[in-house]
């Protein structure tokens, strides 16, 4: 949520539950996907930057496709035109999120991903790493592996290395913090990092997406 809604709610709690409670309301019908759709096209007839970055994050996290995305966008065309389309092009490819990536827009889904030698991880802490198209950071404990997506669920930001602070990982886009040992946000926010399947093979550690 932006600055300006906390301030609404908090100055006006009443009159901003009630706002909220409609949204729940006119939607309740919809299955969460066509949901984060819909809040995407709002989100670029009203040209929100933030918001934008916010449900884009969401949609992605809802289970929408990079293609699904783009499609509703130009499906809206008649309502959006091509100027706020373009618009929500240049701020996507100035995130830079991996599944709109031209390589990756037609890519087969899933797959996994060789992400590090096993011998070059440490027995225990934290290790950020680039892995094809995507830069993850990774937990180790005895020979146990966590991989979590470097990307802060709010609005897509690539957390960098230097954010993480002992067992805390600070986004420094909005602050959220998460706990780098579980990915789960433990303050400002209410969304944790994305985490992929993970497993060991001769050696290796891979990674699933």
């Amino acid at each position: 949520m932006s600055e300006a809604l906390e301030y609404l709610v908090a100055a006006r709690p009443e009159a901003m539950r009630a706002y909220f409670r409609f949204l729940r309301e006119a939607g309740k019908h919809l299955d969460p996907r066509t949901r984060a759709l819909i809040s995407i096209i709002t989100k670029v007839a009203a040209q929100t930057d933030d918001g934008f970055r916010q449900y884009i994050a969401r949609g992605l996290q809802a289970g929408l496709t990079a293609n699904e995305i783009l499609d509703g966008l130009l499906m809206a065309f008649p309502a959006l035109g091509l100027t706020k389309i373009t618009w929500a092009m240049d701020i996507l490819l100035a995130m830079d999120i991996p599944e709109f990536r031209l390589e990756s827009m037609n890519a087969q889904p899933g797959r996994w991903h060789r992400v590090a030698a096993i011998a070059d991880l440490p027995a225990r802490g934290v290790r950020r790493l680039a892995c094809d198209d995507r830069e993850l950071f990774v937990t180790c404990h005895d020979l146990e592996f966590q991989v979590l997506d470097s990307r802060c669920p709010h609005q897509v930001t690539n957390i960098p290395e230097l954010a993480l602070q002992g067992d805390r990982l600070v986004c420094p886009r909005h602050g959220w913090v998460f706990d780098i040992a579980s990915g789960a946000c433990v303050e400002k926010g209410d969304r944790p990092l994305r985490r992929f399947e993970s497993r060991t093979e001769e050696g290796s550690l891979l990674a699933y997406w």
